[in-house]
């Protein structure tokens, strides 16, 4: 569907896929730690953020138009971790959709 970049204190790629049956997975670089009760946070716009615990947020910036009505209309999404090509974790994430996520960024 679409391939962007995020930030965690240092830029990297991301891509969200979607399925035959709508379901979305976002593949992002690996992150230090494991992943809280994570959230992913989104407004339907180009930004969007990643809380994987209480340490640790990933912030996604520059969402393709392709990709903003699919991840509004689910209700989760699949993560999934690399490091370099190897899978280091995946895990399911809520979506919590909000007025603006901007203003959550500052």
């Amino acid at each position: 569907m679409a391939e962007n970049t995020a930030q965690d204190n240092t830029k990297s790629r991301y891509d969200i896929l979607q399925n035959d049956k709508g379901d979305i997975l976002i593949i992002i670089q690996q992150r230090h730690g494991g992943a809280e009760n994570p959230l992913f946070v989104y407004d339907g716009s180009q930004y969007a953020l990643l809380y994987r615990s209480h340490e640790s947020t990933v912030y996604f910036d520059d969402i393709a138009e392709g990709a903003r009505l699919p991840l509004k209309s689910v209700t989760q999404l699949q993560i999934v971790e690399i490091s370099e090509d190897e899978v280091i974790r995946e895990y399911k994430v809520p979506v919590r959709i909000v007025k603006d996520v901007k203003a959550l960024m500052d």
